[in-house]
């Protein structure tokens, strides 16, 4: 059925994505971000050394998470272009350091078939795209190499300014959009198993739309693949609260578990250990997970 969408029942939960397997049945994966640029809007720099960046990464996959997201060009219109050799040059270090201390899945945040080259050589699992694979040639090259994709919506990609997006319906859209997206990456000879969609929170959507989209997750989830959601410490959370940077963790926390309660499967943070223990309580209560030390009233 290559070129077709599946119906969701035929794609198996159970993914094997790098070294590692996951049953997105019962389990949900903690993507742990590193960023190395000057410009991210929460480390603001403080992983763009490449020493910090290796430590952070290493530190995150110690703490708990299954994978480690590592970009070298936020996707905020407010900074400069750089050259994909720049970009190359920030992110194929760290990878090649991390893959030869761990077995943790390794995602390359980029929307350059390049970059995503230069990384899966570097020994990246997947491309985690948040331009949608809509540049010429990246679900080819994905598709050629036989890497995973996160499929992400976003209106205008990395680096493009959208003033004041609006949507009649965002949840219908973006549903629309990742479908559509994904019917190009089958064509283009993507495996069903080898695809992951992100509805992308904040990515050109003010804080209704994201909390509206957190709201029906059900609805991306419905789609038939497993669910990425990029909540942590965003502005929508931020505005929400009233909380500025730093002070977002709580509701943070509050909605990755809503949002593993509507279906989605991976969680990409910055506060790795915080969301562990909060995810494997959910597992628990779901009956995914039996109790770590289960003592109380035993005896």
């Amino acid at each position: 059925m290559s070129g077709e969408q599946l119906p969701p029942q035929i794609i198996s939960p159970v993914r094997r994505i790098g070294r590692r397997e996951f049953d997105f049945g019962r389990q949900v994966a903690i993507m742990a971000i590193v960023n190395r640029t000057p410009n991210s809007f929460h480390d603001q720099g403080r992983t763009f050394e490449l020493d910090s960046a290796v430590a952070a990464a290493t530190r995150a996959v110690a703490a708990g998470a299954d994978w480690v997201d590592i970009g070298g060009f936020a996707f905020s219109a407010a900074q400069s272009r750089i050259e994909a050799a720049e970009e190359i040059d920030r992110v194929v270090p760290v990878i090649a350091r991390v893959r030869a201390a761990t077995d943790a899945v390794i995602s390359v945040d980029t929307h350059r078939p390049e970059v995503a080259a230069a990384a899966v050589g570097a020994g990246a699992d997947v491309i985690n795209d948040t331009n949608g694979l809509r540049e010429p040639g990246m679900a080819e090259f994905a598709a050629e190499a036989g890497v995973s994709v996160v499929v992400t919506h976003s209106l205008g990609g990395p680096g493009r300014r959208v003033f004041r997006p609006s949507y009649a319906d965002v949840v219908s859209e973006v549903a629309d959009f990742l479908r559509e997206r994904v019917s190009a990456a089958l064509k283009a000879g993507i495996a069903p198993d080898k695809i992951i969609i992100d509805p992308g929170h904040d990515l050109n959507k003010n804080t209704f739309h994201s909390l509206e989209l957190t709201r029906r997750l059900e609805e991306i989830t419905a789609i038939g693949y497993p669910t990425l959601v990029a909540l942590s410490n965003k502005d929508f959370i931020g505005e929400t609260l009233d909380r500025p940077q730093g002070e977002r963790t709580e509701g943070t926390i509050a909605a990755n578990v809503i949002s593993v309660l509507k279906g989605a499967r991976i969680l990409r943070v910055h506060d790795v250990a915080a969301t562990v223990a909060s995810v494997r309580m959910v597992e628990a209560v779901l009956g995914w997970r039996e109790p770590a030390a289960p003592r109380h009233n035993l005896a």
